[in-house]
């Protein structure tokens, strides 16, 4: 088993941040963990197609003074309408060679928040209580070798991580462990792990329930894998669902939309390559097919969430823009009837870039956009077909074209008004609304 660092490693660290570029800290850091457990793979991470990671971009010159406001349409290097830079984390920074996914959880004790950045190596918890002084608190390696995927939900103040890198499994991390880190950044072994299955591409957790649903897993075809979750360190198999093929990543959610029949019941929509499948999961050994949901010019179904009146899924594509050369195109589903989903209406955005994660809060949707940054919609009118732009930060200052750089996921729930941005070759981004 991994060993909390001692202060010489964490010296050692912090040598290397200042003597060597990202993948050399990256290599080093892992060597170092390998010599003193002998069970850490270091080798590189994985590569393909969506999701996939590439060159650098942006920031550099000086070391910046925070916060950074966006004045003129510009905060630093960085485009932007009414969102300000409160600090940019660099890779170097998250001792990483790539970023991906992010999550966040809130010390219900102290009120602090912690950034959850995924990296390919494994995950970092960073304290952005005071977000023009981030600290970097603590990671996790990850459990056996580095990956492109690794993404991070939390329940009960544990976070919960899972990856593609064969032999993961899913790590458990007790997150107030956080409180007593003396020394940051210290390197931390997960609390449990779970191994019903090897590899998993996501993990959706319904905080309600106590359920998370792994996906993209080996097991049930790549279909939800149900893990009761209820005693976070000790999570149970609970079945899964296999019927409507490989599920890339899903909401759950107990039902409260205008659908009657299903008001009180726990729904997993699924964003399952090609159609969007709808589940009643209420009873775990027999989950309940309702409907799939087809679209035209259908690239790669991506990720969705609902409108918190559940009245409306929101839809990302994640390859209809590089298909077909359109606009970024969230498309939208009325689902109030849901054994007969429509399609709503599309909205398309200022840019090509790719669109990648969505989630709603408060009549807004914050969009992760891969090389067009993170962009925020208003669709406190999305049942007239309304949908505009109401600001943006890009991250991704070298174009806004379809590739797989930039923007991969946004965190928008700190009651501070906090909003986070991993971004795959530029780390992790702290804005606020101006």
């Amino acid at each position: 088993m991994k060993k909390i660092f001692t202060f010489i490693t964490i010296s050692l660290l912090i040598f290397f941040v200042n003597s060597c570029n990202t993948e050399d800290i990256t290599r080093d850091t892992v060597e170092i963990i390998d010599e003193e457990n002998n069970d850490q793979n270091d080798d590189g991470g994985d590569t393909g197609g969506g999701d996939t990671g590439g060159g650098g971009s942006g920031g550099g010159g000086n070391e910046p003074t925070y916060p950074i406001p966006c004045e003129n349409g510009v905060a630093g290097n960085y485009l932007c309408n009414g969102y300000d830079l409160y600090n940019h984390l660099t890779l170097s920074d998250l001792f990483a060679s790539a970023g991906n996914d992010c999550w966040g959880w809130t010390d219900p004790g102290s009120g602090k928040e912690y950034a959850i950045m995924c990296v390919d190596n494994g995950t970092v918890f960073v304290d952005i209580s005071d977000p023009i002084e981030p600290v970097v608190v603590a990671k996790v390696l990850t459990e056996t070798a580095p990956s492109t995927w690794r993404d991070v939900k939390v329940y009960n103040n544990h976070a919960f991580i899972v990856s593609e890198a064969s032999g993961h499994g899913m790590q458990i991390f007790d997150l107030s462990r956080l409180a007593n880190v003396m020394s940051p950044p210290e390197f931390l072994d997960p609390d449990a792990v779970y191994s019903e299955f090897s590899n998993a591409h996501n993990i959706v957790i319904n905080e309600d329930t106590g359920y998370a649903y792994a996906v993209g897993t080996n097991t049930f075809g790549g279909g939800p894998h149900f893990i009761n979750i209820q005693n976070p360190t000790s999570p149970t198999a609970a079945g899964g669902f296999a019927a409507d093929g490989y599920s890339h990543d899903g909401q759950a959610v107990i039902y409260n939309g205008p659908d009657q029949t299903y008001v009180g019941q726990e729904i997993y929509f699924g964003s399952n390559e090609t159609i969007i499948s709808i589940v009643d999961v209420s009873d775990k050994n027999n989950p309940d097919p309702i409907s799939n949901i087809l679209y035209s010019n259908t690239g790669y179904t991506h990720q969705g969430w609902l409108t918190e009146d559940h009245r409306y899924f929101i839809l990302g594509d994640e390859l209809d823009e590089l298909n077909t050369g359109t606009l970024t195109r969230t498309l939208v589903f009325d689902v109030s009837d849901l054994d007969n989903p429509v399609l709503h209406f599309e909205y398309l955005g200022p840019t090509f870039a790719i669109d990648h994660n969505v989630y709603v809060l408060n009549g807004k949707l914050y969009l992760a956009n891969y090389t067009a940054g993170l962009r925020v919609l208003d669709i406190s009118s999305i049942g007239n077909q309304s949908i505009f732009e109401e600001g943006f930060f890009d991250t991704h200052t070298a174009s806004d074209g379809a590739s797989f750089n930039g923007a991969w996921s946004v965190y928008p729930y700190f009651s501070s008004g906090n909003i986070i941005i991993s971004d795959i070759n530029e780390g992790l981004f702290i804005v606020k609304k101006n």
